[in-house]
């Protein structure tokens, strides 16, 4: 084989999952936090406000919880893809792709809430 064949262990594979990971996690970690604390935000809230809210935070935040599989199969697949040069990219795409779920799960959330 020649040294830049596709088939050649890529040396710094890790780098990127690792970062991710590290990102991912504690990011998935605050966003379930506040996403457990925004019940709150209608402590003060009307007998009609509540109405309107409750069943649509109860809908976003099951959404929310099992959107969380996506960051978590995003990160195993950037982790599990075998560690040579032609995966680089796909590693990659899936290493940055973790945490921006992330993000994108939390925005879904605050649209999906109907909010006081």
């Amino acid at each position: 084989m020649t040294q830049d064949a596709p088939c050649d262990r890529a040396r710094r594979a890790w780098i990127g999952p690792l970062l991710s990971t590290l990102l991912t996690l504690p990011t998935a970690f605050f966003a379930f936090v506040f996403v457990a604390l925004s019940p709150m935000a209608c402590d003060s809230c009307t007998t009609s406000e509540a109405d309107r809210f409750n069943p649509s935070f109860d809908t976003a935040f099951t959404v929310f919880l099992f959107g969380l599989t996506v960051p978590a199969g995003l990160l195993l697949a950037a982790w599990a893809l075998p560690w040579q040069k032609r995966h680089a990219a796909r590693r990659a795409l899936l290493a940055v792709l973790a945490p921006v779920s992330v993000l994108a799960l939390y925005l879904l959330f605050a649209g999906l809430v109907d909010w006081p």
